[in-house]
């Protein structure tokens, strides 16, 4: 497997610990914008649909 694919996968699991993505993306080394365009990625080719934002309010 590419080191790429390994890199993304990894993504994937720091998104639901920091359950953030701009700490996510600190943590992974990369951008929150190319963090959120790899797990939009990843939910695709796993046919996962994210949960939608809590209201606020």
């Amino acid at each position: 497997m590419p080191r790429e694919n390994v890199k993304n996968l990894l993504a994937f699991p720091t998104v639901g610990r920091e359950r953030r993505f701009t700490r996510a993306a600190a943590k992974v080394g990369g951008s929150q914008s190319a963090l959120n365009h790899t797990i939009r990625q990843l939910e695709a080719k796993l046919g996962i649909l994210r949960a939608p934002p809590p209201s606020v309010g």
